[in-house]
């Protein structure tokens, strides 16, 4: 097996010595490459963003911003990134002779002063510069305004792009204003040009230290079967969870099987009776792919931590951790949605309504892992997800709340509801849907069927909300709901 490597702003070095466990983002700055900085080392600053070449959704290749702070080098194995460093145009010493677009806009328009997170900011701003389907928004004139242009530029910049960023000293007005500057990339942009060949094929992966191992298999059943022979291990997709155990708690793994790559894991198939998700397509993708057909994962995506986390987790990875406050779970409940599960001996469909058993714990058993996620066709026409908590963005739910209704001529013929953050998993509102099913879709009814909702759960009292609190946002939401579907319909 070829020794594992790894390119940098088109050099390709080893990655031995480093440990099987060490970051990117220490690789890095190990190598000279200091402009790659550790914040929080949870995936939540933005100061360690680096670009990732990446199957694209519209081109052959993304360049695709990710947090360096989680991800282990080994899983970069022959693949390509690029810091901002490496985004300015060298001469021959090696010394940059002009800024790229992205380093200048911020660099005229006032938008570093320590600098600390400027890096990071220009890397993930280098990635929305990169996005082929960016495009100028006509309600967006000059970034102001109401609904898409407060968040989208003229030139169509996403600024949820830079969701994952956090500056401490200059403000976002000039970061913002920077990021609604920047133009097209020219034709002779080489990173422009790397985007219409495809990326590189993910390398099947060996690397081995001091007892240590980081393997990614080449196939599903090769995945399989090492989950049988090494009952010890862990098993990454995006890393965005266990990144932080390896950082803060200092966790380590004898054994760590990296399946994000894998091509049985990354399948998107619409069938005429529901629709299969790969457990280990990014959100990104996932949300890019299916372009708003599934109205309520359209509304969870921006909500879901950030753009940077969302390039890199998965829906298998969210649903394999068990926590209760993941919000992917609760969606799925409402569209009641299953897991396929794989192991050496064969597959099994779960609901996810039985998935979970208790507090991070589920019916998926030693040497299992989840292949896919399966909805069912067709969708409630009425459909809303609340998330909770305490910034409107980047942030972990104190509550979350996802309806799937069925009404028809005034009356609730169907209610799913999901609930996270009240309970010890993620649950089913099942009396509050009862409490709809067969009612009319009413001021009454909704009222009645709130004071249900409220009682849901075994909501406890922590950092985040008080008990009390997140009983009485459960029983505000479906008013919001009412509210929003009567307010819909009047309009």
């Amino acid at each position: 097996m070829v020794a594992a490597r790894i390119t940098v702003n088109g050099k390709e070095t080893p990655i031995s010595p480093a440990a099987p466990h060490t970051t990117v983002l220490d690789f890095l700055r190990e190598r000279g490459l200091t402009g790659t900085k550790e914040g929080c080392a949870e995936g939540e600053c933005g100061a360690c963003s680096v670009l990732v070449a990446r199957p694209g959704v519209n081109k052959p290749t993304d360049w695709v911003a990710v947090n360096a702070c989680l991800v282990p080098v080994a899983a970069l194995d022959g693949q390509e990134v690029i810091t901002s460093e490496g985004l300015a145009t060298a001469g021959e010493s090696g010394m940059p002779v002009a800024l790229h677009p992205v380093q200048e806009e911020m660099a005229v328009r006032g938008g570093s002063q320590c600098g600390y997170c400027t890096p990071g900011f220009i890397c993930s701003m280098a990635s929305e510069y990169y996005r082929p389907d960016r495009c100028a928004h006509p309600d967006s004139a000059g970034g102001t305004g109401t609904g898409t242009g407060t968040e989208h530029g003229p030139n169509g910049f996403d600024l949820h792009a830079l969701s994952g960023n956090l500056c401490r000293c200059t403000g976002y007005r000039p970061i913002r204003d920077a990021a609604f500057a920047v133009g097209t990339p020219t034709r002779n942009d080489p990173l422009a040009q790397r985007r219409e060949q495809s990326p590189p094929e993910p390398a099947p992966t060996e690397y081995t230290r001091d007892d240590s191992a980081f393997l990614r298999p080449s196939t599903l059943s090769d995945a399989l079967r090492l989950l049988r022979e090494r009952t010890d291990a862990v098993v990454v997709a995006g890393s965005t969870d266990w990144g932080v155990e390896v950082n803060i708690r200092s966790r380590r793994a004898n054994c760590v099987i990296a399946v994000d790559r894998l091509p049985e894991l990354r399948e998107m198939r619409v069938e005429s009776d529901h629709i299969v998700i790969g457990a280990a397509q990014t959100l990104t993708e996932i949300e890019r792919r299916l372009d708003g057909s599934i109205p309520l994962l359209a509304e969870l995506f921006p909500q879901f931590a950030s753009r940077l986390i969302r390039n890199s987790a998965t829906l298998g990875g969210n649903l394999g951790t068990g926590s209760p406050i993941g919000d992917s779970p609760p969606v799925l409940l409402a569209l009641e949605a299953s897991v396929v599960l794989a192991d050496a001996d064969g597959e099994r469909e779960v609901p996810l309504s039985d998935y979970f058993t208790g507090y991070r714990q589920s019916v998926r058993r030693p040497g299992e892992l989840i292949r896919a996620v399966r909805i069912p066709l067709p969708l409630s026409p009425v459909a809303a997800f609340h998330k909770i908590a305490k910034r409107r963005f980047d942030d972990i739910s104190s509550v979350a709340v996802a309806f799937a209704l069925d009404i028809e001529d005034g009356i609730v013929r169907k209610a799913r509801i999901g609930l996270g953050g009240v309970a010890a998993t993620p649950i089913r509102a099942l009396a509050t849907e009862a409490a709809l099913e067969g009612k009319p879709w009413a001021a009454e009814t909704v009222e009645a069927a709130s004071q249900v909702l409220q009682a849901q759960g075994t909501p406890m009292d922590d950092h985040r909300a008080s008990a009390g609190y997140r009983s009485a946002m459960l029983g505000q939401s479906l008013l919001k709901l009412y509210a929003q579907t009567t307010e819909a319909v009047s309009s």
